[in-house]
């Protein structure tokens, strides 16, 4: 493998983990109106896959780093 695509799959890999856990620690929407508290939870389920893509990426871009 190339060098140049060894280093694309590192930079999208370390790219797609900060954004999956980015969109993860982002707060539950919150809506308040007086003593009305309307939370809707958080789905994580799109920044689980997020994160194990990059690290795939990342995962795949060492080990043919290797050979």
């Amino acid at each position: 493998m190339n060098k140049s695509i060894k280093l694309v799959l590192v930079i999208v890999g370390i790219i797609l983990v900060t954004y999956g856990i980015y969109t993860m620690i982002i707060p539950e929407t919150q809506v308040s109106i007086g003593d009305l508290d309307l939370i809707e939870s958080q789905n994580n389920t799109s920044s689980y896959v997020t994160i194990g893509l990059g690290i795939l990426a990342i995962a795949i871009a060492l080990i043919k780093a290797k050979k």
